[in-house]
């Protein structure tokens, strides 16, 4: 699970001003440096998706995850894997 609000541009705020859209444009997931699995999300994607993929791990490395919004932030997240 991503945490973001994924606000779609659509949603009017309390002071009657659309709120600007805001989305993870894409989500990307490498292991051991290589890309193995990567997302292009749209407006229709809910707030804090849900992504779930496969991946077989032959070695032991580092699962890395990385999601940009639409202001060009983006937010990573690894976790080490070992192998036996």
């Amino acid at each position: 699970m991503i945490a973001h609000p994924m606000e779609t541009g659509y949603r009017v705020g309390p002071n009657g001003i659309n709120i600007p859209r805001d989305i993870i444009r894409r989500f990307a997931c490498t292991y051991n440096g290589e890309e193995v699995f990567w997302a292009d999300l749209h407006p229709a994607v809910s707030a804090n998706p849900f992504l779930a993929f496969t991946l077989v791990a032959a070695t032991s490395g580092t699962i890395e995850f990385a999601w940009t919004d639409d202001a060009g932030k983006t937010q990573t997240a690894s976790a080490g894997i070992t192998v036996r």
